[in-house]
């Protein structure tokens, strides 16, 4: 039944994209901003009531009463397909993504994602990304967009944990913009490389606000990193639990 409903989902998500990703690819760059921006919001509250109606997945928010009113940079845990689609839905619709520059060239979804001008960067060239990771940022902050980075780079499974890239940290020290970190456990029922979708209640927490001025990229990064993980190690890990 799970494999049923998941294979549903999917033809939904797949209608979704051809419906609302396909003009926004072809028709992104030629209508303002902002009503990009607020399709593509819609699109993620769409497929979130979607995984609810055919996969019994949902989910809830603590501490929605903590997304800001600033500016800020948005470093989230990264597990699953899922939060690409929640953050897309519960951010305040103009935001930026860092992205891998490979991710453009996917159909359709990567069509549309160039039409919201992220930030693709090449990992591969090191410094060089860095540097447009800083540059780039720094110039939709001031334009007053959030900028919503996934530090461990890859989808790590629950219970694993990879290193956390410090390119969020830079750009906070860079920028003195506050950091808002969100833990989660999308991974428990949304697995990586599994077209799945287990029912239950994904728990999404968002932290207080880090304010950055006067520190260090290290300190900033250690801090992010450690509330993430500890929030995340708090949540259930596994379906019986939740």
């Amino acid at each position: 039944m799970v494999a049923l409903r998941s294979l549903i989902y999917f033809g939904f998500l797949f209608l979704s994209l051809v419906l609302i990703a396909l003009p926004i690819a072809v028709f992104g760059w030629l209508v303002p901003y902002p009503w990009i921006a607020r399709l593509g919001q819609d699109w993620g509250r769409l497929n979130l009531q979607g995984l609810a109606w055919l996969c019994g997945l949902n989910y809830r928010v603590h501490g929605l009463e903590k997304l800001p009113t600033r500016t800020c940079i948005v470093l989230c845990k990264h597990q699953s397909a899922w939060e690409t689609i929640a953050l897309r839905a519960l951010l305040p619709a103009q935001h930026t993504w860092v992205i891998k520059r490979e991710l453009l060239w996917t159909p359709l979804f990567g069509w549309a994602m160039a039409a919201f001008r992220p930030i693709a960067i090449n990992r591969a060239e090191g410094r060089r990304a860095v540097r447009q990771l800083l540059r780039e940022g720094q110039q939709w902050l001031d334009q007053g967009r959030w900028v919503v980075i996934f530090p461990e780079g890859t989808r790590v499974p629950p219970g694993e944990r990879r290193k956390y890239g410090m390119g969020g940290a830079l750009l906070a020290e860079r920028t003195g913009y506050p950091i808002l970190p969100i833990a989660h456990n999308a991974g428990v029922f949304w697995r990586r490389r599994d077209f799945k979708k287990y029912p239950g209640v994904i728990d999404l927490v968002i932290g207080d606000l880090i304010e950055t001025r006067g520190l260090t990229a290290a300190a900033i990064h250690r801090q992010v990193e450690d509330w993430i993980e500890t929030r995340v190690a708090e949540l259930p890990q596994s379906r019986e639990a939740g």
